[in-house]
């Protein structure tokens, strides 16, 4: 019979749910067995495309006599981390202290039955003894008994964990500690300093693509683009890393889109799983590095990755779903390597050598005995060594990447995990918009229309944003990266295309955050909202992780909303938030990078553009506009005949033809009517 899991919207959990293990769903009833049992609870996280997570279900909760002892011993409860960030992010960071170890998934935590206070954990346990790890059972046996034998001790250290919990927060700076750019300085010299000049990224294996850090040297460079020593060198480190991850193993060379990792720091071999946040955030980095470089190679990454969204990830009702597995056949990367002879068979004579030397097929295999595509040659290589053209050795390659990907859907696809998730929703739609301005495609603003329109009308309810639905359930308070980032998505697609609703849809985010979530007293904002199920800690966090901070996001859209609409609660609370992560912004800036945009805007006011006129004629200064890598500017074109408009913006009225208003921080200028004198006008505010 299945177990408590079978009616979970999480697939994670669904995967679960035929254990013989008696999962529980974190929730009253698990916490009220705990307590009325005196078992401790297992706690165990884990996502439904996490590769040890699989292996994990296999050798131990599918196994009868493991589940027994469980079942025996423990309360055993399910938690899919990306449901439940909450409860994830206390417990990674509860058994770092525990154990002095890095954390990760899955992630096997024991707790106390009353309080649900961890007193061990760790990682991946295999069913016999092996890495340095306890065999599964033995470990079952032995924590269940020191838990019986022991409990006033682990009453003392669990006291002792939460006063570490308590010291996780640093005091703000006061009103009167200058906020300077320091940080961002030391951040440029710190990512320097690991930097890969050969393969780019940042430090050694695995290697993640972290688009934040990348769209941090953008900016470094932009903001001395106009200096007689602009910093090349951080435009050289951030494409130099587009380019490697472009061409490497991490990107899908037939169907768009990036794995989530490289196990190496050649970027050659991936792990396979593919997260829509990733993709969505690394498709606004490659948008925005084709505006500002003008590079076809970074076009193309991004139109890809963006037809790889809209063809695989989006729903039908037009949210995205979340990952693609890494396994598939019960083997990761399974679905995406070749055998040499498959792709001879399924190529034309004249396709294979050009698509071989291309992708690596005259070299010896890279990934257990077969092929996983890399571009380790130019098209133009190839083409000078074959007497022809880029043009018709490209053709050549086209045709056979599409006819290998008809083969290779008919291979056993990677499980989709069709839960929708509110933040990872707005990191696809902020990604889709810029795309769309950058490259011109109007379509997938379209589709991020599409994702926007489904969020408000499934996830919000009553003034409150939920975290999560699937097959038309919706449940579960929504979290600060919710708000923040969906804020900051409607603000990049409203510079796609205007619709007053989508700013009064923001405008209701921020208010709800800022009642919400944020800390009255010592700034920021907390992770979970006041209504928020009590856990044992209630955490604040400043520095990024996979997903960029809430709390810099925050920051940075309340002092971009502020401006915009002029409205100083905003730009006071936005300042609230640096003076609140300032500490740990000064140690470890590179750990901080959304901060370090919000600091940057701070001490320099965003640049607004106001285009006022027939939809026609705004239309085509937008595009203008759009062509320019401008990390700081906001541009919104207002038709004429827009109404319901705040005050802010109906000051500043059409005029008949297309004008411009251009404010920087809350000083406006008069209006343009003449584009060139707009641009004029702009570049002039690059000078030195």
């Amino acid at each position: 019979m299945p177990n408590a899991l079978a009616h979970e919207t999480s697939p994670y959990l669904q995967q679960h749910a035929d254990n013989p293990v008696d999962w529980l769903p974190w929730g009253e009833a698990a916490l009220t067995l705990a307590r009325e049992s005196g078992k401790p609870i297992l706690l165990s996280i884990g996502y439904s495309a996490c590769h040890w997570c699989h292996v994990m279900a296999h050798e131990s909760f599918e196994d009868p006599d493991t589940a027994r002892l469980m079942n025996e011993l423990f309360v055993n409860v399910k938690v899919d981390r990306e449901e439940r960030p909450d409860i994830d992010r206390i417990y990674q960071i509860a058994q770092q202290m525990l154990t002095q170890r890095s954390g990760g998934w899955p992630l096997t935590m024991f707790l106390a039955h009353d309080d649900q206070r961890p007193f061990f954990g760790g990682t991946y346990f295999p069913p016999e003894a092996r890495f340095g790890l306890p065999a599964f059972r033995d470990l079952l046996v032995r924590v269940a008994e020191y838990y019986r034998e022991h409990r006033d001790k682990l009453r003392q250290q669990n006291d002792a964990l939460m006063e570490a919990f308590a010291t996780l927060e640093s005091p703000p700076a006061d009103a009167a500690t200058p906020l300077t750019d320091a940080p961002l300085t030391a951040c440029r010299n710190q990512l320097e300093r690991s930097f890969d000049r050969v393969h780019g990224g940042f430090g050694g294996a695995p290697k993640f693509p972290h688009p934040t850090t990348i769209e941090r040297l953008l900016r470094d460079w932009h903001a001395t683009a106009g200096s007689p020593e602009p910093d090349l060198h951080a435009l050289y480190m951030a494409t130099l890393t587009l380019t490697r991850m472009a061409e490497g193993g991490l990107f899908d060379h037939l169907a768009g889109g990036f794995c989530r990792y490289s196990v190496d720091a050649e970027w050659m071999i991936p792990h396979f799983e593919k997260m829509l946040y990733d993709n969505g955030a690394l498709l606004a980095t490659y948008a925005t590095a084709a505006a500002a470089t003008g590079e076809p190679l970074f076009a193309r990454t991004a139109a890809a990755t963006a037809a790889w969204m809209l063809a695989d990830m989006q729903s039908p009702e037009g949210g995205f779903y979340s990952s693609r597995d890494a396994d598939s056949g019960g083997h990761e990367g399974r679905y995406y390597v070749w055998t040499r002879e498959e792709v001879q068979a399924a190529l034309e004579p004249q396709h294979y050598p050009v698509f071989a030397a291309r992708f690596g097929l005259d070299r010896a295999p890279n990934f257990e005995g077969s092929w996983h595509l890399h571009g380790y040659r130019s098209v133009e290589d190839i083409a000078g060594e074959h007497g022809a053209s880029a043009a018709e050795i490209g053709a050549r390659i086209d045709a056979a990447r599409a006819k290998l990907l008809d083969v290779r859907a008919t291979r056993v696809a990677p499980a989709r995990d069709e839960k929708i998730l509110t933040s990872w929703n707005a990191i696809a739609i902020r990604g889709l918009a810029i795309a769309a301005r950058t490259l011109g495609q109007p379509s997938l603003a379209d589709a991020a229309t599409r994702a926007l329109d489904f969020v408000r009308a499934q996830l919000w309810r009553d003034g409150r944003l939920l975290a999560t639905c699937k097959d038309g359930r919706a449940h579960l308070n929504a979290y600060l990266d919710d708000y923040a980032l969906l804020a900051d998505a409607i603000l990049e697609l409203l510079q796609a295309r205007w619709r007053t609703a989508d700013l009064e849809f923001a405008q209701a985010l921020l208010e709800a955050m800022l009642t919400h979530f944020e800390d009255r007293e010592a700034g920021g904002f907390h992770f979970t909202s006041r209504d928020h199920e009590r856990l044992i800690h209630r955490s604040k966090v400043f520095g990024d992780d996979a997903t960029p901070s809430g709390n810099g996001v925050a920051a940075t859209v309340l002092q971009r909303y502020g401006y915009l609409l002029g409205e100083p609660r905003w730009l006071a609370a936005a300042e609230r938030t640096l003076r609140a992560g300032w500490s740990g912004v000064s140690r470890q800036p590179q750990a901080h990078t959304s901060m370090l945009t919000a600091l940057e805007e701070y001490l320099a006011a965003p640049e607004i553009v106001l285009l006022r006129g027939e939809q026609a004629g705004i239309e085509r200064w937008r595009q203008e506009l759009a062509r320019l890598y401008a990390p700081r500017r906001i541009t919104l074109a207002i038709a004429a005949d827009a109404t319901g408009l705040p005050a802010a913006l109906a000051d500043k009225p059409a005029r008949g033809r297309a004008v411009a208003y251009v404010c920087r921080g809350s000083t406006c200028g008069p209006p343009l009517d003449d584009l060139s004198a707009l641009l004029r006008n702009l570049r002039l505010a690059l000078a030195p």
